[in-house]
């Protein structure tokens, strides 16, 4: 069954492994019949800093109003990030402070500790890179900012299942360990 596919790739540079692994990946699904839309969220035009946190009305940029029509859109997210410093850029995180509000993405409870999951009847994938080997990242410091972006995020807004995939160690690796990684991309979306 054909779904409506959503990537939002979140590395700041303009040539990135992120980038390569976005395009296999919507390749793949095109390939094979699905719907897909990609947010680079460095050429999106908004102000990643939320001012009031949630105590003020901080206006949306038309580009932040079109990222959340294609979120309420999509059937599944496809979130792709450099790990630094144990979690995602600060540009994707000011694009998640910015555009997963309350009213759109959840709904505090009045009164109650409880919320509202209002992205539910998505799917999504979250594809990580980092110069970390992995299994280190894993056991060592607990998968940190992938379960920031895994349960502190998409579960919490209602998506899921949510699959992680985490790639590394990317420092000096040769380009034919790169490029075996892109095509794994494309047959994700295959799979999608």
């Amino acid at each position: 069954m054909a779904k409506r596919i959503l990537i939002i790739q979140g590395h700041p540079a303009k040539q990135s492994l992120c980038g390569a692994l976005a395009k296999a990946y919507a390749q793949g699904a095109q390939e094979t019949g699905h719907t897909v839309s990609t947010l680079i969220v460095r050429d999106l035009d908004f102000d990643p800093i939320l001012h009031e946190g949630y105590k003020g009305i901080q206006l949306l940029e038309a580009d932040l109003i079109l990222a959340q029509n294609a979120i309420k859109s999509a059937d599944h997210i496809v979130v792709i990030f450099p790990t630094w410093w144990g979690g995602m850029p600060a540009l994707l995180k000011g694009f998640i402070d910015r555009a997963f509000l309350p009213g759109f993405a959840f709904k505090y409870r009045k009164g109650s500790p409880w919320w509202d999951k209002y992205l539910t009847g998505k799917s999504a994938h979250v594809i990580t890179t980092m110069d970390t080997p992995p299994w280190y990242f894993r056991i060592f410091y607990r998968d940190a900012g992938l379960n920031q972006m895994k349960r502190t995020i998409l579960q919490y807004c209602g998506i899921g299942p949510v699959k992680v995939t985490r790639i590394g160690r990317v420092k000096d690796t040769p380009a034919a360990w790169r490029d075996a990684w892109i095509s794994k991309a494309k047959g994700f979306g295959r799979a999608a």
